[in-house]
C-alpha cells in the first residue's frame, strides 16, 4: 500500500525522492518522509499529511546528500501522526528504514527488544525493523538485515540505509513489490515503475524472498539462502507521458479518456477480423484441458471481482461452463473445492500484488488447479505465479479509482469467454461473428460516450448533493450497477447502494423515498420488461430516476426523469459501454462535492497487505 523510493549515485538525492514520491502518492497518502545520508551523518525530514506538507517543511531547510531513502505513507498500525511517518530509526540513528507491508509479530519482536534495552518512539510495526537490524549489526549491514528477516513474520518491501556503510542500500522484498532502476553511476529503488521512469527504463524486479545489495555502480542480487541470483533486466515500454495528466485536471479523467486506445491496445492481435476467430495465444492450456474443463472460478477484490461478475455471465453464455466468481479475502479463508485438471482459476489483479489474491492464487495451485491471470502489470507476483496469464495493455493507472484498467478486464473476460467457446465448439458462426464485429466496435462507440461527458457533468451535479443514491439493473446490467455504485462512493462520498432490480421489493424499497435518485440500467432485451416494471416500482415512491438504456429506446423516456443514451452493440458486450457514464457520473459528482479525485480519503492503489 505505501510507497518506497531509494537513490544512491552523484546527484542530489532530495530531489529525485520527492519526484518518485509524486508518482508514488497513490499508493498512501497520510504522511510522508525522506531520510539523507551527508557527510557521515542521516538527516531524517517527515511529517502527517500529505506530500506537499513535506515539501513545505523540507522548504529552505539544509538537507543535502547523494544516497537517501523516502515514504509515502497509508495508515496501517498507528495513526498518521509525525512520530508514525517513515522512516524509522533505531536506537543510535545509524540505521533507518522505509517499508510496506505489515509486520504480524511486531508486538512480540517489540517486547524482546525492549527488553534488550531499546526504546521506541512509534506506534508502528516497522520500528522493528532499524531495532533489529541494529541488534544483529557487526560489520556488514547485508548479513545484519538478513538476521532481522529470519525473525520477522509477516509482508514487507523495505529499503535501509546505514551511516557505517555509506555506499549502499540493502532493500528486501517479500509479498510486496519493489523495483530497482538501473542507471548510469546511479540506482534507483521503487515500488512501482513510475517512480523511476522519468531516469530510466531498465530495471530489476525482485522476487519474493530476495535481497539485493544496490551501489551506484552494481546491484548485487541475492536469494533467501543468501545465493547470488542470475536475474534478467527487464526494460519498461511506457512513455513518460504515460504518467502525466497531459492537461487533464486529474489522472482519473484522463484515464477515463484513455479507454478507447486501451481497448485497442488490449484486442490488438488477439482480434482475428479476417478469419472471425480469437487468438489467445498467451493461455497455455491445451485445447484438450479446455474441452474438459467442468468448471471455473474467478477470485478477484473491489473492481477486479466486478470485472469478474461480468465475466461469469459472458463465459457461461458462451461455453456452458459453470463459474463462480469470489471476493478473494474470503476465497482464501475456506476449503475450495478444486478437481486437477478439470477445474481453471482465474485471478484478476491490475497491480498483479493484491495480496488476498495471490494469496488465493497460491491455494489455488496447491490445489491442483491451473491458474489463468489477468493483469495489467508484466513481470508482477500474479503474472509470474500463474500457469498463464493474459495481459491487458492499460498502460499505467494512477487514479486510486479504476477505470481504464477495469473496462480492459471486460475485455479480456470476453476474449478469454469466446476463445474457450471456440475450442469447445459451443459459439456457432454467425454468434462468433456477431461477437467480434460487436468487440471491433467499441472503442468508436466509447468515444462517442465520452463526447456526453458534457450531459452527464450536468446530471452529476444536480445529485451530488444526495447523501444516498441507489444503482438497479438485472443480468449484466446489475453487474455494472455495482461497479457503478463502488466508483460513486468511494471517490464522492455519497453512500450508494447497487441492488438487483428484482430483489428490490425483498427490503430495499423501504429506502426509497421522495428525491432519491436512483441510477437504473435497462439495456438487457431479455429482461427489458421486467426491469421496466421494477423502474416504475421506485418511481411510484418518488424516486429521481436516471435511465441509461440504448440508444432509440423511446418509451423510457416516459417512466423515467432523465436517460442517458448508449449505443446499441450486442447484449452480452452492454457492460463496456454502460460503465463509461457511469465513470463519468461519480467523476463530476466528487468534483462537485470538492472531492480529491485522485485520492479518495482512506484508500489507496495497490492493497499489498491484508
Amino acid at each position: 500500500m505505501c510507497g518506497i523510493v531509494g537513490y544512491i549515485g552523484n546527484r542530489d538525492a532530495c530531489s529525485i525522492l520527492i519526484d518518485g514520491l509524486k508518482k508514488l502518492e497513490y499508493r498512501g497518502y497520510d504522511s510522508a518522509g525522506i531520510a539523507l545520508l551527508d557527510q557521515g551523518v542521516i538527516d531524517i525530514v517527515k511529517t502527517v499529511g500529505r506530500l506537499n506538507c513535506l515539501e513545505q517543511k523540507i522548504n529552505g531547510g539544509v538537507l543535502k546528500g547523494q544516497l537517501g531513502i523516502g515514504h509515502t505513507r497509508w495508515a496501517t498500525h498507528g495513526r498518521p501522526s509525525d512520530d508514525n511517518s517513515h522512516p524509522h530509526e533505531g536506537c543510535n540513528r545509524s540505521f533507518a528504514v522505509v517499508h510496506n507491508g505489515i509486520i504480524e509479530n511486531y508486538l512480540k519482536l517489540k517486547e524482546w527488544l525492549t527488553a534488550e534495552g531499546h526504546l521506541f518512539s512509534s506506534e508502528t510495526d516497522t520500528e522493528v525493523l532499524p531495532h533489529l537490524i541494529e541488534h544483529y549489526y557487526n560489520g556488514e549491514l547485508i548479513e545484519a538485515v538478513r538476521k532481522a528477516i529470519s525473525q520477522v513474520e509477516g509482508s514487507y518491501a523495505f529499503t535501509v540505509m546505514s551511516d557505517h556503510e555509506p555506499d549502499k542500500l540493502i532493500c528486501v522484498r517479500k509479498d510486496s513489490p519493489l523495483v530497482i532502476g538501473v542507471g548510469e553511476e546511479e540506482k534507483f529503488i521503487a515500488s512501482d515503475i513510475p517512480a523511476i521512469l522519468g531516469h530510466t527504463r531498465n530495471t530489476y524486479v525482485l522476487d519474493d524472498g530476495e535481497i539485493a545489495l544496490v551501489e551506484k555502480n552494481g546491484v548485487n542480487i541475492y536469494n533467501g539462502l543468501g545465493k547470488a541470483v542470475n536475474k534478467e533486466m527487464f526494460k519498461v515500454n511506457w512513455d513518460q507521458e504515460d504518467v502525466e495528466k497531459g492537461g487533464f485536471d486529474h489522472f482519473m479523467l484522463k484515464e477515463i479518456h484513455e479507454q478507447p486506445n486501451a481497448i485497442k491496445k488490449t484486442l490488438k492481435g488477439r482480434l482475428d477480423l479476417d478469419s472471425y476467430a480469437i487468438n489467445l495465444e498467451e493461455l497455455s492450456l491445451t485445447e484438450e484441458e479446455l474441452r474438459g474443463l467442468e468448471k471455473i472460478n474467478i477470485v478477484a477484490c473491489g473492481t477486479a471481482y466486478h470485472a469478474g461478475l461480468v465475466g461469469k455471465y459472458a463465459i457461461e453464455s458462451l461455453t456452458g461452463i459453470p463459474v463462480e466468481v469470489e471476493l478473494a479475502s474470503e476465497y482464501r479463508y475456506r476449503n475450495p473445492i478444486i478437481k486437477p485438471d478439470k477445474h481453471l482459476v482465474i485471478v484478476i489483479s491490475q497491480s498483479g500484488e493484491t495480496a488476498d489474491t495471490l494469496a488465493a492464487l497460491r491455494i489455488s495451485k496447491s490445489l491442483g488447479a491451473k491458474v489463468l491471470a489477468v493483469t495489467n502489470v508484466v513481470g508482477s507476483s500474479v503474472a509470474r505465479e500463474s500457469n498463464s496469464v493474459i495481459h491487458t495493455w492499460a498502460g499505467p493507472e494512477i487514479a486510486v479509482a479504476s477505470t481504464k484498467a477495469y473496462i480492459t478486464q471486460l475485455i479480456v473476460m470476453y476474449l478469454a469467454g469466446v476463445y474457450i467457446a471456440q475450442v469447445k465448439e459451443t459459439i456457432s458462426a454467425e454468434d462468433l461473428e456477431e461477437v467480434i464485429d460487436g468487440l471491433r466496435c467499441i472503442p468508436n462507440q466509447v468515444e462517442a460516450l465520452l463526447e456526453q461527458a458534457e450531459d452527464i457533468k450536468v446530471i452529476a451535479e444536480s445529485v451530488s448533493i444526495k447523501d444516498n443514491m441507489f444503482f438497479i439493473g438485472r443480468g449484466l446490467d446489475y453487474a455494472v450497477a455495482q461497479e457503478g455504485s463502488l466508483k460513486l462512493k468511494e471517490i464522492s462520498y455519497i453512500h450508494a447502494e447497487a441492488y438487483a432490480a428484482g430483489e428490490l421489493k425483498h427490503g430495499a424499497l423501504a429506502l426509497i423515498t421522495e428525491g432519491v435518485p436512483v441510477i437504473s440500467l435497462i439495456t438487457q432485451k431479455h429482461v427489458y420488461d421486467k426491469t421496466l416494471s421494477n423502474i416504475k416500482e421506485v418511481k411510484a415512491r418518488d424516486a429521481h430516476v436516471i435511465a441509461l438504456a440504448i440508444k432509440g429506446d423511446e418509451e423510457i423516456q416516459k417512466e423515467v426523469d432523465e436517460v442517458i443514451y448508449i449505443p446499441e452493440n450486442n447484449n452480452l458486450l452492454m457492460p463496456l459501454l454502460t460503465v463509461v457514464p457511469l465513470q463519468l457520473l461519480a467523476y463530476y459528482a466528487a468534483l462537485a462535492r470538492d472531492c480529491d479525485v485522485d485520492k479518495p480519503r482512506n484508500l489507496a492503489k495497490s492493497v499489498t497487505v491484508e
